[in-house]
């Protein structure tokens, strides 16, 4: 008898399993990844989008189901994404930024990992511009900005 109900719920799991992946849509990446190869050493000045009024510049490459891919140079004032996590990769320049209630020195091959609603920003140079690879997820709203004194 215990053989019975075993060998039942186990055909019954395989049968629910079959069944929801018919219902499950398959994983589609967004439409504009194109593949591609960037020289981000290269990289400089307007090949990087406009400047603002403090000199940063953004240029996203890859916007994908999920999150963003952007370089980025300059300084940004503190702020904080209350619904973005960011991780950045230091490319270039060296100079200290606040993250989290702590100003740290980051450097060419820094990976910066800031959780959503994590103060960051203020960068101040020290060598250089600091230029980052910067990977937000999810996508980053118009509106999930909220500069900090």
């Amino acid at each position: 008898m215990n053989r019975l109900a075993i060998t039942l719920s186990i055909a019954t799991a395989f049968a629910a399993g079959c069944g929801a992946n018919q219902l499950l849509r398959p994983a589609l990446a967004a439409e504009n990844i194109t593949a591609q190869i960037i020289h981000t050493g290269e990289m400089e000045g307007d090949a990087l989008g406009a400047a603002n009024n403090v000199g940063y510049r953004s240029k996203m490459f890859a916007s994908a189901d999920g999150a963003t891919i952007s370089i980025q140079v300059g300084n940004v004032p503190k702020h904080m994404h209350p619904n973005t996590n960011e991780i950045q990769y230091i490319l270039d320049g060296t100079g200290t930024i606040w993250l989290g209630d702590k100003e740290v020195t980051v450097k060419p091959g820094d990976l910066v990992i800031i959780p959503k609603g994590t103060p960051h920003g203020g960068t101040k140079p020290i060598s250089g511009q600091v230029k980052a690879i910067a990977i937000k997820t999810p996508p980053q709203a118009p509106d999930d900005t909220k500069l900090l004194d």
